[in-house]
């Protein structure tokens, strides 16, 4: 009875441990370059792990994105409700902590990206994608508008967390690929502001 237990044990860390290492491979090698042998070398485990745990590496890589979806959502989340600092412009202290969580968790916000691109080949990532999107429209919304999620209109979900949503995936484009040139927090709020007051020139 004890050896079962023991087994049961280091089964269970196994399973876990390939997870992890199939995480950490995603976060590092990113989901193309990914092997079962990087998994396993990550993991500490070894081949036949992965196919008793999660019957291939692609359904085991489906978990990582899933899990990192998931990883990806409270750094969102941290950052979109952390503390302002003093005598800040809300708006600019949005950005600038949208900006620093890309910049401190480069590796989780570029396996967001992955985890779109994959979902075009696998359903259950794309459910999943479908809806975390819908949880961030709606939470963006909430957040813009001072207003509980569950009194949120259709329409406020559609139109002001939609477009936060599209501004904050053109803002991480722009930080993962060129940094440098990369608009601050101050420049991304002088736009949002100046677009807003200009209009369509009349024919």
């Amino acid at each position: 009875m004890q050896v079962d237990s023991e087994v049961r044990i280091l089964v269970v860390g196994h399973k876990e441990d390939l997870l992890a290492g199939a995480k950490r491979s995603l976060y590092e090698k990113g989901y193309a370059r990914t092997k079962a042998r990087d998994i396993v070398a990550f993991s500490g485990t070894n081949l036949g792990s992965i196919g008793y745990h999660y019957g291939s590496t692609e359904a085991l890589m489906t978990t990582a994105m899933l899990s990192a979806m998931e990883d990806w959502g409270e750094a969102v989340f941290v950052a979109l409700t952390g503390p302002g600092e003093a005598d800040e412009d809300p708006m600019v202290g949005f950005w600038r902590r949208i900006i620093g969580s890309i910049t401190e968790h480069r590796p989780l916000w570029l396996a967001s990206v992955e985890v779109m691109i994959q979902a075009e080949h696998n359903p259950q990532l794309r459910a999943q994608l479908a809806d975390g999107i819908q949880q961030g429209r709606r939470g963006m919304a909430a957040l813009l508008t001072g207003t509980p999620e569950d009194q949120l209109s259709d329409e406020i979900v559609r139109t002001v967390g939609s477009m936060q949503m599209a501004l904050m995936s053109g803002v991480l484009t722009q930080w993962l690929a060129d940094p440098a040139t990369a608009p601050a927090p101050e420049e991304i709020v002088a736009g949002i502001r100046a677009l807003t007051r200009s209009t369509p020139s009349s024919a």
